[in-house]
C-alpha cells in the first residue's frame, strides 16, 4: 500500500519555487542547457520530478500536490499573451510577416493531423495525439500546461505529464534542426558568405544602448513601482472580465481552455486603449510582460514539478513514432515550403531556422537559432522584427483556436 503525502497551495508553491533556483544552477552549470535554450523552471522541474518518480517506485510514497498557484500563475501568463496583441505591428513585419502567420497556422493544423492520424493507426486515443501535437509542439510548455486539465477532463489521463515530456523533446529538437536546416540552404544556393564580424551582437543590442532605453533603466525606483502595480491591476482586471467572456464562450457549447477568455479580453483592452488614447505605452507593455514572465517561470516551476512519470511508461514507444514524425514532417515544411514561399533569399534562410525554433518549441529557442545563423554570416532585420511579432502576437492565439476546433471534432 502506498503512503500519500499532500502538500497544500504554498508548499506546492515552494517545490516550484525550488524548481526555478535548481534551474537557474543548472544553466549557469551546464553548457547544453544554455546551448538548447532550456528554461530554467523545466530543467530544475524534471529533476525534482525524478525525485518523485523514484519515490514513488522505490520508496512507495507517492506526493499530492495543490494545484490552485499553478494556475492563478497559468491565467495571469496568457493575459499577459493577450496584452501584446497588437494590430499595429502587422503593419512592421509587412508582406513577409503575412506569409509567417499563414505558414504557421498551416504548421499547426498539419502536426495535429499527423499526430492524431498516427495514434489512430496505431489503435491508441486521439486524444493522445492532441497531447502530442501542436500543444506540446508549436504551443511549448505554456500551452501544454494550459490544455493538459481539458485533455484530462475529456478523459486522457497523465495529460501533463504526456505534453510537457512532448514539450520538452520539442525544445531540444527544434534547436537541432533550425541551424542546421538553414546553413544548408544558404550554403545550397550561395545566398552569404561567412563572416567573423560582431555585427549581428550589434544589431541584437542596438536598442539596449540607445537614449529611450537609458532613460527607462535610470527610472527612479518608486515610478517603477507605481508602473509595476498599474501592470498587476491591469492583469487582474483582464482576468476577471475574461472569465466572463469564457462564460459566454462556454455557451456556445464549445470547448475553449481556461484561459482563452482572459487572453481575448486582454487583447482587446489593449488594443481599444491604444486606439484611443494619445500618450504612448500608456500599459507599461513592458511591465505588464515582465509579470507576465514571472508567472510563466513560477507556473511552469510548479508544472514540471508535479509531473507523474511513471505514467509515461506504456506511452514510450508510441509517443516517440509521433514526435519523430513531428520532426521529419517540419523539416521538409520549412525546407520544400516555407523558404520557397518566403522568396528564397538569405531572410527566407534565417525565418526558417526561426520556424522550426518556435515550431516545436518555443519564441526563445527561435531567436537562439536565428542569432546563430547571422553570427556566421551576416545580420538579418526582417527576421528579428518577424519572429517575436510571430512568437508575442500569433502562435498562441491561431494554437488555441485550431486545437480548440480540433477537440471538438475528434
Amino acid at each position: 500500500m502506498r503512503e500519500l503525502i499532500s502538500l497544500d497551495m504554498f508548499q506546492t508553491a515552494g517545490v516550484g519555487v525550488l524548481a526555478l533556483l535548481l534551474g537557474m544552477f543548472f544553466t549557469r552549470s551546464i553548457p547544453f542547457l544554455k546551448r538548447f535554450c532550456i528554461p530554467a523552471p523545466v530543467s530544475g522541474g524534471i529533476l525534482i520530478s525524478l525525485l518523485t518518480l523514484v519515490s514513488y517506485s522505490w520508496l512507495g510514497v507517492e506526493f499530492s500536490f495543490d494545484g490552485t498557484i499553478r494556475d492563478i500563475s497559468m491565467m495571469l501568463f496568457f493575459t499577459s499573451v493577450g496584452f501584446q496583441s497588437d494590430f499595429k505591428a502587422i503593419k512592421k513585419g509587412g508582406k513577409p510577416l503575412i506569409i509567417m502567420v499563414v505558414l504557421v497556422a498551416v504548421l499547426i493544423v498539419a502536426q495535429n493531423l499527423i499526430s492524431v492520424g498516427t495514434a489512430k493507426l496505431m489503435g491508441l486515443d486521439p486524444l493522445l495525439g492532441m497531447a502530442s501535437g501542436s500543444i506540446p509542439m508549436a504551443g511549448g510548455h505554456g500551452t501544454s500546461g494550459g490544455f493538459s486539465p481539458l485533455l484530462e477532463s475529456m478523459g486522457l489521463s497523465g495529460a501533463q505529464s504526456i505534453t510537457m515530456a512532448c514539450a520538452t523533446f520539442g525544445l531540444v529538437a527544434g534547436s537541432m534542426i533550425g541551424g542546421p536546416l538553414a546553413e544548408m540552404l544558404i550554403r545550397k544556393r550561395s545566398l552569404a558568405e561567412e563572416s567573423h564580424s560582431t555585427d549581428v551582437v550589434t544589431g541584437l543590442e542596438g536598442s539596449e544602448a540607445s537614449p529611450d532605453a537609458k532613460m527607462e533603466r535610470s527610472q527612479s525606483d518608486e515610478r517603477a513601482f507605481r508602473d509595476y502595480t498599474k501592470a498587476v491591476y491591469l492583469l487582474v482586471l483582464a482576468m476577471a472580465v475574461g472569465m466572463c467572456l469564457s462564460k459566454l464562450l462556454a455557451l456556445t457549447g464549445i470547448t475553449f481552455p481556461t484561459y482563452f477568455g482572459s487572453l481575448i479580453a486582454a487583447c482587446l483592452i489593449r488594443n481599444f486603449t491604444e486606439a484611443f488614447s494619445k500618450k504612448k505605452d500608456t500599459l507599461k507593455m513592458d511591465k505588464i510582460i515582465s509579470v507576465g514572465d514571472i508567472s510563466l517561470s513560477i507556473f511552469l516551476g510548479i508544472a514540471m514539478s508535479t509531473l507523474k512519470l511513471w505514467e509515461l511508461a506504456n506511452l514510450v514507444l508510441p509517443l516517440c513514432v509521433i514526435l519523430l514524425a513531428q520532426v521529419a514532417f517540419i523539416a521538409l515544411f520549412a525546407y520544400l515550403v516555407a523558404f520557397r514561399s518566403l522568396g528564397k533569399d538569405y531572410d527566407a534562410a534565417v525565418l526558417v531556422s526561426g520556424l522550426c525554433g518556435f515550431g516545436l518549441g518555443a519564441t526563445p529557442n527561435a531567436m537562439a537559432n536565428m542569432s546563430a545563423v547571422c553570427f556566421k554570416y551576416r545580420y538579418a532585420v526582417n527576421p528579428f522584427i518577424i519572429v517575436p511579432i510571430i512568437g508575442a502576437m500569433f502562435v498562441d492565439i491561431i494554437n488555441t483556436t485550431i486545437v480548440t476546433i480540433f477537440l471538438n471534432i475528434i
